[in-house]
């Protein structure tokens, strides 16, 4: 099971995210509310896998991927996006996304996507 960031800008999502990762037997190390968060706690905590939403404040998250990928190029991202967001998720996959959940998504396909990142 793995050491967990869970990123988003909605509290609702993250603790969403947070249950069903848990749930899962893995832990949520950290959370981050936009994506400047996010790279100082992955700097800060080095977790084996970060939830990562595409929309959010300051630094979206194609941005914080970047600059992630740039930090740890081995990184383990998932990412999170809304329906409509096929070009970013693309991109995102590009960058070294290693899998995407669509919003609202089930904890069952949450877990699936954290499974074949971490493989």
């Amino acid at each position: 099971m793995a050491r967990v960031l869970v990123v988003d800008d909605a509290a609702f999502m993250r603790k969403m995210l947070t249950d069903a990762l848990s749930n899962g037997g893995h832990e949520v190390v950290g959370e981050a509310g936009n994506g400047v968060e996010a790279i100082q706690r992955f700097q800060e905590l080095r977790p084996e896998l970060i939830t990562l939403d595409i929309t959010m404040p300051e630094k979206d998250g194609l941005e914080a991927l970047r600059e992630i990928m740039a930090i740890d190029p081995s990184a383990k991202v998932v990412m999170c996006s809304a329906l409509g967001q096929e070009a970013k998720v693309l991109e995102s996959i590009k960058l070294g996304a290693k899998d995407f959940v669509v919003k609202p998504f089930q904890a069952e396909r949450v877990l699936d996507a954290v499974g074949k990142a971490l493989a």
